[in-house]
C-alpha cells in the first residue's frame, strides 16, 4: 500500500467503485468490506470504518484505518479523526487532525479541520480556521453551510460584508476573476435564514437591477429567493425583461405552485414561439409531466430531437420511462434515421436495450442484442442485465467474464445481488492487477 496507489483509487474511482461498495453496505456485508480493506481497497476501508462506527465498534474501525494512516495519506487521517470523534475522544481527534502551524496550511486542510471542529461543537474556532481563506468562493460557501443553526449568523454576515462589496464593484472594474463572486447570494441566504427576507430581497434585488454582479448563479439565486418567499410581483417583473431566459422558469413554477398552471403554460408557450432554444421548452415539458400530460410533453420537445446541440431527446426518454410509457419512448428512438443512429450508436443501442428491459420485453431485447456488431462497447453489460432479469445468472456471469471491456466489479456486483458476496470478493483481482488493467492508468 502506498500513497500513489491510494491517489489512483481516489482520483479515478479505481479498484472497488462506489456502486459495488454501496451494494455491499446495503446488503450488510461489513466483513467482506473489512477483508477487502486489508488488501488495500480504500473505498472499502472507509465504508467498513463507517459501518463499524455505526454499531459502536470504534476500536475495530480504527484498526481498519490504521494501515492507511501509516502511509501518511491525508484522507485516511481525516477518516480516523472522524472515527475518534464518533467514539467520544474529542480532544484526541482534534489533536490528531490539527494542522501544523509551523508551515503554510492549505485551504482544503483548513476546511476539513473546520468541519471536524463544528462536529465537536467548537464553532467559533472553526470560523477562525476558515477566515484566512474567505476570498475563495467555495470556502465562503463552507462558512455559510457549517454555521447553519449554530447561532453565529451575525458574525457570518460581518465576514461576508467586505466580500459582498468587492463582488459588487468587480463587474464595473471588469475584474471577472474574483473568486468569491458568490458572496452576494450567500449574504442573501444568511439574511433569509435569520428571518430578514425583506433585507435579502432589497440587497440582492438592487444589485441585480444595477448589474452589480458577476455570475448567472447570483441571478438564479435571486429568482429562487423570490419564489421561495412568494414575491410574485418582483418575480414577474424580473421574468419579463432581459433576464427572461434565466428567470421565467422560476416564475412559471411559482405560478403552478399557486394553482395557476394554465397561466404558466401559456406564458412558456408564448416564449417558445419566439425562441428556438430549449431554455423555455424544458420547464414546459416538466410542467406537463407533473400534470400527467406526457404526450403533450413529447410534442414540446420533438422539434429539438435531431439537434446536434441542445437536444432534449434523452431527457424526454427518461421522463417517459419514469412515467412507464416505454412504448412511446421506444417509438421515439425508432423514428430516428440511419444517419442519427450511426452518429449516436452507443447511446442509441444501449438506451434501446435499457427501455426494452424496463418494459419487460426480455426476449426482444436479447434478439436485438444479437443484431448488433460483435464487441459493441457496453453491450455485454446491457445483455448481462437482461439475462439477470430473466434469472439466467450463470449466463450473465459468463458473458461479463469473457468481455474484455467489462470491469471486474460488474461480475462481483452481480454475485452480491444474488447472495454470493464471498465468491464476489474472492474473485476480485488484486489492486495491482486492477490498476494495470485500468483505462485511467
Amino acid at each position: 500500500m502506498n500513497i500513489d496507489d491510494l491517489e489512483w483509487q481516489s482520483r479515478g474511482l479505481g479498484g472497488y467503485p462506489p456502486v459495488l461498495v454501496d451494494l455491499l453496505v446495503e446488503r450488510g456485508h461489513v466483513e467482506q468490506l473489512v477483508r477487502a480493506a486489508s488488501r488495500g481497497a480504500w473505498s472499502c476501508a472507509r465504508a467498513a470504518a463507517h459501518e463499524l462506527c455505526r454499531v459502536g465498534e470504534f476500536e475495530r474501525a480504527l484498526g481498519v484505518l490504521e494501515p492507511y494512516v501509516q502511509t501518511g495519506w491525508e484522507p485516511a487521517r481525516w477518516a480516523a479523526a472522524d472515527t475518534l470523534l464518533s467514539a467520544g475522544r474529542v480532544e484526541q481527534a482534534l489533536d490528531w487532525a490539527r494542522p501544523d502551524e509551523a508551515g503554510p496550511v492549505s485551504e482544503h486542510t483548513c476546511h476539513n479541520f473546520a468541519e471536524l471542529l463544528v462536529k465537536a461543537g467548537r464553532v467559533d474556532e472553526a470560523i477562525r480556521v476558515l477566515m484566512p481563506h474567505l476570498d475563495r468562493g467555495w470556502i465562503l460557501t463552507a462558512l455559510v453551510e457549517l454555521t447553519e443553526r449554530q447561532d453565529r449568523d451575525e458574525w457570518v454576515l460581518e465576514l461576508l460584508a467586505p466580500r459582498v462589496e468587492i463582488a459588487r464593484s468587480a463587474c464595473g472594474e471588469k475584474r471577472w476573476n474574483f473568486d468569491a463572486s458568490n458572496a452576494q447570494e450567500l449574504q442573501a441566504q444568511v439574511l433569509e435564514r435569520v428571518g430578514r427576507v425583506d433585507d435579502a430581497v432589497r440587497a440582492l434585488g438592487s444589485d441585480i437591477a444595477a448589474g452589480r454582479y458577476l455570475a448567472q448563479n447570483t441571478l438564479e439565486a435571486y429568482a429562487a429567493l423570490l419564489r421561495r418567499n412568494d414575491r410574485m410581483e418582483e418575480l414577474r417583473d424580473l421574468s419579463t425583461g432581459e433576464h427572461a431566459h434565466v428567470v421565467l422558469p422560476y416564475y412559471a413554477k411559482a405560478l403552478e405552485e399557486h394553482g395557476r398552471a394554465g397561466e404558466a403554460e401559456t406564458i412558456l408557450r408564448r416564449h417558445i414561439e419566439t425562441d428556438e432554444g430549449i431554455c423555455f421548452r424544458w420547464p414546459l415539458i416538466d410542467l406537463l409531466r407533473r400534470q400527467g400530460r406526457v404526450e403533450d410533453a413529447v410534442e414540446v420537445g420533438r422539434p429539438t430531437f435531431d439537434y446536434h446541440d441542445a437536444c432534449l431527446l434523452e431527457n424526454v426518454i427518461h421522463l417517459l420511462a419514469e412515467a412507464g410509457r416505454y412504448d412511446i419512448a421506444l417509438g421515439l428512438l425508432d423514428e430516428r434515421d440511419a444517419a442519427y443512429v450511426e452518429e449516436h450508436s452507443h447511446w442509441f443501442h444501449s438506451n434501446r436495450m435499457w427501455l426494452l428491459g424496463e418494459a419487460g420485453c426480455y426476449e426482444e431485447a436479447l434478439a436485438y442484442a444479437r443484431t448488433l456488431p460483435t464487441g459493441f462497447y457496453g453491450m455485454a453489460s446491457s445483455t448481462a442485465w437482461i439475462l439477470e432479469e430473466t434469472g439466467r445468472v450463470e449466463e450473465a456471469l459468463d458473458l461479463l467474464r469473457v468481455d474484455p471491456d467489462t470491469d471486474a466489479w460488474e461480475s462481483a456486483a452481480l454475485l452480491v445481488r444474488h447472495g454470493r458476496a464471498d465468491e464476489a470478493m474472492d474473485g476480485m483481482p488484486s489492486l495491482a492487477e486492477l490498476r494495470a488493467a485500468s483505462r485511467w492508468g
